[in-house]
């Protein structure tokens, strides 16, 4: 096998549009917060970005690429721990025409966002800690087996079944969604109420400019290779986005199969249907702090689902529902259940388990004083007094540049 130049830099900048998404997401997330909980909510992007890194290079990636153990396609093995093996030739398994470590590195931009994605549903109320352990955990224990279910080479949903996932549509939003959502009920509602309104909406516009823009790494990257997949992957990626965010998320895992009036059709729908699960939000009381549950979970599983309805042979080797294929949509919905599953019995496993060794939630004092001071010991903004009460802070404390003393003489100028 030989190295393709052309895949090669496509996957080199693909893998630096997914990275972006995370600083994106930062931005994203931090604007929906209030202002004293700004810093606290872009940490769990960047040092999930930092902590999620060394997971996958010590024993992530073997697990979620490795040959299955037993053949099961449940999980992989520890052929790659360390990055052993995982070298600058081509592997058969996967991209033959990039190196090894570039499939690599591109996956595990995926494995670093999704775990920040759930870090939407606790924002402003958990303890940082407790953060670390459950990225930790989660990538390992949910993410690494759900990549390998889906995109093993032996995988029990994707290999095996025959479920399509052309980006992550179960691995990334389904798997997250639904953790987010069981977080979200074993932490509890914030004291101040789940109708908090976002501090800063243009630096939410902002994130979710960038996400936009590093979703093109994410779907059409996916196709590891600079070809015409990719070309329909980036188009049917746009077309979803009339219905952004929610119409990004419904698009990953149908990009490479689907045309682009099936992408407008997904996207639209996943727009209104999404958007109509936000307000369920309120009606329950479950207070998933930045709708993770709704856009994520819910698109995801329209996106799922809607690969089995409008899946084109032409395009991806797969008919659905549209070109008569019943059975299609019939695996689809098996692997959504099956995601459901074992994402919730997982994740709920995993925060009992850190609620046990360190507690979930922050005190009461440092909840209402905001996480950016009260955990990290920094605020996100200058504590002048338009910004005091937003940000938790003693408006007197700031106070006004001092007037120059007068000078000697007239106090006031002569008329002429």
């Amino acid at each position: 096998m030989e190295i393709n130049s052309g895949d090669t830099a496509w996957l080199l900048i693909s893998t630096a549009l997914v990275m972006l998404m995370l600083p994106g997401l930062a931005l994203f997330y931090g604007g929906l917060v209030r202002a004293k909980n700004v810093l606290s909510t872009i940490m769990h992007s960047f040092f999930g970005l930092a902590i999620v890194t060394v997971v996958w290079v010590i024993i992530g990636f073997s697990l979620a690429f490795a040959p299955s153990v037993g053949n099961l396609g449940i999980i992989g093995g520890l052929d790659y721990i360390f990055f052993i093996d995982v070298g600058m030739e081509p592997n058969p398994d996967y991209a033959e025409g990039v190196p090894f470590v570039l499939f690599a590195t591109f996956q595990m931009m995926f494995a670093a966002i999704t775990p920040a994605l759930i870090s939407g549903a606790f924002a402003e109320r958990k303890r940082f800690g407790a953060f670390v352990l459950f990225a930790i955990a989660w990538s390992i224990l949910v993410y690494s087996p759900m990549a390998h279910m889906i995109w093993g080479p032996n995988g029990l949903l994707g290999a095996q079944l025959g479920a399509l996932d052309f980006a992550g549509g179960t691995v990334v939003h389904i798997a997250s969604g639904v953790s987010a959502l069981v977080v979200a009920l074993v932490i509890g509602r914030r004291r101040a109420g789940h109708h908090v309104e976002p501090h800063d909406v243009p630096m939410t516009v902002l994130g979710a400019g960038l996400l936009w823009f590093g979703w093109f790494g994410f779907n059409a990257g996916s196709s590891l290779a600079a070809d015409g997949l990719a070309a329909q992957a980036l188009m049917v990626t746009t077309g979803a986005a009339a219905g952004a965010v929610a119409g990004l998320v419904a698009i990953t895992p149908a990009a490479g199969f689907v045309t682009v009036g099936g992408a407008l059709a997904l996207g639209l729908a996943a727009g209104a249907v999404c958007f109509s699960a936000t307000l369920l939000r309120g009606r329950l009381k479950i207070d998933d702090s930045l709708d993770v549950f709704a856009v994520h979970g819910v698109g995801g599983i329209i996106g799922a689902v809607g690969v089995g309805v409008l899946a084109v042979a032409a395009i991806g080797g797969t008919s659905g529902l549209i070109e008569g294929n019943v059975e299609q949509l019939g695996i689809q919905l098996i692997a959504v259940t099956a995601t459901v599953i074992f994402a919730s019995v997982m994740t709920f496993i995993i925060i009992k388990v850190i609620d046990v060794v360190l507690g979930l939630r922050v005190e009461q004092e440092s909840e209402e004083a905001g996480l950016d001071i009260s955990v990290h010991g920094e605020t996100a903004y200058v504590p002048w007094s338009g910004q005091a009460g937003a940000a938790g802070f003693d408006a007197s404390a700031a106070t006004a540049p001092a007037s120059p003393p007068p000078t000697s003489g007239a106090s006031k100028a002569e008329p002429a």
